[in-house]
C-alpha cells in the first residue's frame, strides 16, 4: 500500500484513531491491576496467568500444552464460577484496491470497520478426567449463528516403562483443533486474519477443508513428556446436523465412510527451551459436493512440523515452520459430466513459518510467510493466468497485550490484543505484480475475552 496516498494517509489515520481510542479506553477503565489470566474461565479454574499458558495467546507454552492433553481439568483457582467465558473480536480493514460491490454484503469497496465475531464458551473441567473448548460464534460479517471450534477430552495418566504417560480421548470437529503444537493448521499463524479481504483460492484438505463439518474421535498417548502419537477417524456430519449447527453449504464435500487422521512428535523441554519435530496428516475418500453416481476423489496430505520456544520472564521468542504435502486423485471431481476439475490427477504444497519475538508477554513481534503452489488445472483455478494455485505472502503483526500482568480489580481474569497486521502478496492465485498486490491488506483489531 502506498501510505503517501490518499487513501493510504487515510487508513493509517483511521487505524490509529481506533486503536489510540480502545488503548486509552482500556488502560483507563481498567485501572487498579491484580494477577491477569489466560481464557477466563480457564484461569479461574487453574488460578494461573495468562503467561503460564500462552506465549502472547493464543500460542500455547509446555505448561499450556500440558493442561489441554490432560482434558482442561487442572484445579488450583478459587473461583466458584461455572466454566463460561465471552469473546468479541474488533477490526478495521483496508485493502490496496478496494472492491466493486463491497467486500461483502452490507460492506463498502474498502476501509471497513466490523464485529469480526462474539463468541461464547465452554471451557474447562465437566467432571474428574473429562473437560472441553467448546464455542459458538456469531459471525458478524456473515450475520450468523454457529457452532465452532470443539474439543471435549477424557484423559488419564499412568505409569509407562517408568515413566508418566498421558492418554486420553479426543472428540473434536474440525482437523487439527485438538493438537497442542502451534504448527498445525488450526492453531497457526495468522491466529486472526481479515474476512473482508480477498485470500487465496485453494488449500489443502487438512487446512479447515472439513472445519466444523465433521465429527471425529482420536486416541493419544503423551509418554514421559517426550513422545506423543494420536490416531483416530473422522466422518461427515448430516446435512441436517450441519444446518443445525450453522455450518451446512452445498458446496460442503462429503467423506465417503472415515477418514483416517495420525499425529506423531518429539518434544524435548529443558531450562527455558522447548522444540518440537513431527509429523500429521489425513486421508479421504471424498464426495465432491456429496454428489452421488461419479465415484469419489482421494485425497492425502502429510504434514512435516517443527518448533522452537524459548521463554524467560522478560523475553521470549518462538519459531514455527510446517509444510504440507496433498496428492489428489480427482476420478470423481474430473469425470466431464461433473468438470469440476480439468485434470484426474493434481498435487498441491503448502509451507508456513513465522518467528515471534515478545517483551515482558505485553509487546510483540511477528514475521510470517507463507507458499502455496500445485499442479495446473484451469477449471478448479480459472482466475490464473497459468491456471496454477500459487501464491505467497508475507505478514507482518505488531500486538499489545495490556493485562497480562495486571487486569481490572474487580474482573482480574480480563484478556485483551491489540494489533496490527499487514499482508504482502508477491504472487496471488497465480498473478504476479499489480494484478497480486492490489490484495496487500491492512487489518487491525481489536480483541477481548471475560
Amino acid at each position: 500500500m502506498d501510505i503517501g496516498s490518499g487513501s493510504g494517509r487515510r487508513a493509517i489515520s483511521a487505524i490509529s484513531i481506533a486503536l489510540a481510542v480502545a488503548a486509552a479506553a482500556g488502560i483507563a477503565f481498567f485501572a487498579a491491576p491484580r494477577h491477569a489470566q489466560a481464557l477466563p474461565s480457564y484461569a479461574r479454574q487453574t488460578g494461573q496467568q495468562c503467561a503460564a499458558c500462552h506465549n502472547g495467546f493464543p500460542e500455547l507454552t509446555p505448561y499450556g500444552r500440558l493442561f489441554k492433553l490432560n482434558g482442561y481439568v487442572f484445579g488450583g483457582g478459587s473461583s466458584d464460577l461455572p466454566p463460561i467465558a465471552v469473546m468479541n473480536f474488533d477490526s478495521f480493514t483496508h485493502t490496496q484496491t478496494g472492491q466493486p460491490g463491497g467486500a461483502a454484503p452490507h460492506f463498502g469497496q474498502n476501509n471497513n470497520f466490523a464485529t469480526d465475531q462474539t463468541s461464547l464458551f465452554y471451557g474447562g473441567a465437566i467432571a474428574s478426567n473429562l473437560g472441553a473448548f467448546a464455542q459458538v460464534t456469531y459471525d458478524g460479517i456473515g450475520r450468523a449463528f454457529s457452532w465452532d471450534n470443539t474439543d471435549i477430552r477424557y484423559a488419564r495418566t499412568a505409569n509407562i516403562a517408568g515413566a508418566e504417560t498421558v492418554l486420553g480421548l479426543s472428540l473434536n470437529n474440525n482437523p487439527t483443533v485438538q493438537d497442542v503444537w502451534n504448527t498445525t493448521p488450526a492453531w497457526s499463524f495468522p491466529f486472526v486474519s481479515s474476512k473482508l479481504a480477498p485470500t487465496p483460492l485453494a488449500a489443502t484438505m487438512i487446512e479447515g477443508g472439513f472445519a466444523q463439518q465433521v465429527a471425529g474421535l482420536t486416541t493419544y498417548a503423551y509418554w514421559d513428556r517426550l513422545v506423543y502419537l494420536e490416531a483416530g477417524v473422522y466422518r461427515t456430519l448430516s446435512p441436517g446436523v450441519q444446518r443445525a449447527f450453522g455450518a451446512f453449504s452445498s458446496a460442503n464435500n462429503g467423506i465417503n465412510g472415515v477418514a483416517p487422521y495420525w499425529r506423531a512428535a518429539v518434544q524435548r523441554d529443558w531450562y527455558r527451551n522447548s522444540l518440537e519435530a513431527g509429523l500429521f496428516g489425513m486421508a479421504a475418500s471424498v464426495k465432491p459436493q456429496r454428489l452421488g453416481g461419479f465415484g469419489a476423489d482421494h485425497l492425502t496430505d502429510v504434514g512435516i512440523d517443527a518448533q522452537y520456544q524459548f521463554l524467560t520472564d522478560r523475553n521470549s521468542f518462538s519459531l514455527q515452520a510446517s509444510a504440507i504435502f496433498e496428492n489428489q486423485n480427482l476420478s470423481a471431481s474430473g469425470n466431464p459430466t461433473l468438470g469440476l476439475a480439468s485434470n484426474t490427477h493434481n498435487t498441491l504444497r503448502s509451507l508456513h513459518a513465522k518467528a515471534s519475538y515478545y517483551y515482558d508477554q505485553t509487546y510483540g513481534v511477528t514475521l510470517g510467510a507463507f507458499r502455496l503452489d500445485g499442479s495446473a488445472d484451469p477449471t478448479l483455478y480459472p482466475d490464473s493466468p497459468s491456471g496454477k494455485p500459487n501464491s505467497t505472502g508475507i505478514i507482518g503483526e505488531l500486538d499489545y497485550i495490556p493485562f497480562n500482568h495486571g487486569g481490572p480489580s474487580f474482573w482480574p481474569w480480563l484478556n485483551l490484543k491489540l494489533g496490527v497486521q499487514y499482508i504482502y502478496y508477491p504472487q496471488f492465485d497465480g498473478q504476479v505484480g499489480s494484478a497480486a498486490t492490489k490484495n496487500n491488506t491492512l487489518y487491525a483489531f481489536v480483541w477481548f475475552a471475560f
